[in-house]
């Protein structure tokens, strides 16, 4: 355990669990710089062929840990902007492995947990799975390159809709987008991603992490939009919208969003 990840091995196969039943697996400084240093020392070892993100208590992630950033929206714009780094440095790290890393998506995907799907290379999701961008309901932006992720993935008609919305989506109709890979039964979204993974790990390292690289550059790669998300979150956050959405959540009332 490294901090609320677990990080264990699976023959070739790395299993990186967030794990923190009390917030359903939101993301804290500790666990997303864990994940970055196992992600970096997966691509250096020979002896790992593919990496498995998966949540423990049955949900993915909740996302960010928002009374954190009601809190950080008092203080000083560097201390947000910090913590974007350190989640940022996660997804670049996922990007940057050469090995494939695959979600195993059970529960909630929500917001930045939504995100960090996105920056795998696979999504294995139960049947159901609920996913959400759901930032725009408190006054935010996407980050953890989820913007970036859904213009290469689908229509801007499509990534309008989920990030305007902020709206619960299915893994079923995901996997219809092709977004979602593969939809399996409730509780075997682990099984099935490691399964997947152990088969990729037997194949030719070298050609996958090449193929990843191709697609990585055949996209563009996203690191620019990383930097957008941080200093659009960060301008965000400090501004009378999310003041109003984030208060309007946590009071469970409608926001009253200023005008003008």
């Amino acid at each position: 355990m490294s901090g609320q990840l677990t990080v264990a091995r699976q023959g070739r196969v790395m299993v990186l669990t967030m794990d923190d039943a009390a917030t359903r697996n939101a993301l804290e400084a500790e666990m997303m710089a864990a994940a970055r240093d196992a992600l970096v020392q997966a691509a250096e070892e020979p002896g790992v062929g593919a990496i498995v993100l998966a949540g423990a208590n049955g949900t993915f992630c909740s996302g960010g840990n928002l009374a954190q950033l009601l809190g950080n929206a008092k203080g000083d714009p560097e201390v947000i902007r910090s913590s974007l780094e350190c989640f940022h440095g996660w997804t670049r790290a996922m990007r940057a492995c050469p090995k494939p890393v695959i979600a195993a998506v059970e529960g909630a995907a929500a917001g930045a947990g939504f995100s960090v799907a996105l920056g795998c290379d696979l999504i294995v999701a139960a049947e159901d799975a609920v996913f959400t961008l759901a930032y725009v309901k408190v006054g935010l932006n996407p980050d953890g390159g989820a913007s970036a992720f859904l213009a290469r993935a689908a229509t801007p008609q499509l990534a309008a809709e989920i990030m305007f919305e902020g709206g619960k989506i299915g893994a079923a109709r995901l996997a219809q987008l092709a977004i979602v890979n593969r939809v399996v039964p409730p509780g075997t979204a682990l099984t099935e991603a490691l399964a997947w993974a152990e088969r990729l790990a037997d194949g030719p390292t070298l050609a996958i992490g090449r193929a990843k690289r191709l697609i990585e550059s055949g996209f563009g790669a996203p690191d620019d939009q990383l930097d957008r998300e941080a200093a659009f979150f960060v301008e965000a956050l400090h501004g009378a919208e999310a003041a109003e959405g984030i208060s309007a959540f946590f009071e469970k009332r409608a926001p009253d969003y200023p005008r003008g």
